[in-house]
């Protein structure tokens, strides 16, 4: 649910910069990921390698310069979310409490359940969705809502609650 979750925010969110110039979308506001699209593309790319890891295939690396554009994200990540869904669809309570080695971006070796690990996703993405929600802000924009209680309660809505 909460990787559904996270795809739901990340898609709204998605929906709510398109209307952004080139400007706005690559404009600097001094944190680690610098602009709109900065911060999208770092959660993108965090999302794909994360897959990677649990779901293995190819290493997709981190972030490369053809990922950092809005059409890249629009067109590849709704793909990343839906791969995420079809793995965790197969999981059951023994797999999610199991422990997975991996290593990070610097070739360091990790091991965590991967209830851990799917709980940082999440986590991951809505840090960074929040800090461009920020951005839009500072822009003068409205963001969505994009908290969790809105997920829940559309679904709420959409199950005739």
């Amino acid at each position: 649910m909460h990787l559904d979750y996270t795809a739901w925010a990340g898609q709204r969110l998605l929906d709510a910069v398109v209307g952004l110039t080139d400007e706005e979308l690559n404009r600097d506001f001094g944190t680690s990921e610098h602009s709109v699209v900065g911060t999208l593309v770092h959660i993108f790319a965090a999302d794909r390698v994360w897959l990677y890891r649990v779901a293995g295939g190819e290493n997709p690396g981190f972030v490369s310069a053809a990922d950092r554009s809005l059409a890249v994200l629009q067109n590849d990540w709704p793909a990343i979310h839906e791969r995420w869904r079809i793995w965790a669809s197969g999981l059951s309570d023994e797999a999610v409490q199991r422990s997975l080695d991996y290593r990070d971006m610097k070739g360091n070796p990790w091991r965590n359940p991967v209830w851990q690990i799917v709980l940082h996703v999440v986590n991951h993405g809505t840090h960074h969705r929040g800090q461009a929600a920020g951005f839009l802000r500072a822009m003068g924009k409205v963001p969505p809502p994009l908290d969790l209680i809105y997920y829940y309660r559309q679904l709420g809505e959409n199950s005739g609650r």
